[in-house]
């Protein structure tokens, strides 16, 4: 089994390309549904005990917990140490099953592939980029986000230009969705052989 993790700046459409490649046939583990999972379910506990107030009925309350720590790098690095363990806990346990069910191409979906230097782990490397007119487009159109927010996750993330110069395939997702699931198969041959 191919395992390639899947990896891209905030707005550059991770998301949708994850989703593409789900639709040719990979299994496909998304980091940031893991998440909301364990927000609901066991890093909630562990997420109040380091945040007070940030967990209601159960469930931790993002905007909250993003008040706490965006922009307060300490604080980042806590929220971190709790979560990152338990989503490579749901990859790892991911990973088997799709290996026991056969899976002939397994796709994590990594938004902080380089950052957390797991990119040499993985078999391959694809990047996801839209250009920077693009990306700023898609991320000021979110609920909520202000320029401040999205410098401050900006900050956070290696360069694009430095992502897709480490990356074994890049998909453009500036041209639109069929461009890029065109995309997602010539990636696929490639990667898996074909």
């Amino acid at each position: 089994m191919i395992v390639i993790g899947l990896t891209g700046s905030i707005g550059m459409g991770k998301s949708t390309t994850a989703r593409l490649f789900a639709e040719e046939g990979a299994a496909v583990h998304d980091a940031d549904a893991a998440v909301h999972a364990l927000y609901a379910g066991e890093a909630a506990p562990l997420i109040e005990a380091a945040f007070p107030g940030t967990v209601r009925n159960g469930v931790v309350d993002r905007k909250e917990l993003g008040m706490r720590v965006l922009g307060q790098p300490e604080a980042l690095a806590k929220l971190e140490a709790i979560v990152h363990p338990l989503v490579r806990a749901a990859e790892s346990a991911f990973l088997e099953k799709a290996r026991a069910q056969g899976a002939k191409v397994a796709v994590l979906d990594v938004p902080l592939l380089f950052e957390t230097g797991r990119a040499d782990r993985m078999d391959a490397v694809v990047v996801v980029s839209a250009g920077e007119a693009e990306q700023r487009g898609r991320v000021m159109e979110r609920p909520g986000m202000t320029e401040a927010m999205f410098q401050s996750i900006l900050a956070r993330q290696t360069p694009d230009a430095e992502k897709r110069a480490r990356a074994d395939v890049v998909i453009d997702t500036s041209r639109g969705v069929e461009d890029a699931r065109a995309q997602v198969r010539r990636a696929l041959a490639k990667l898996s052989g074909g």
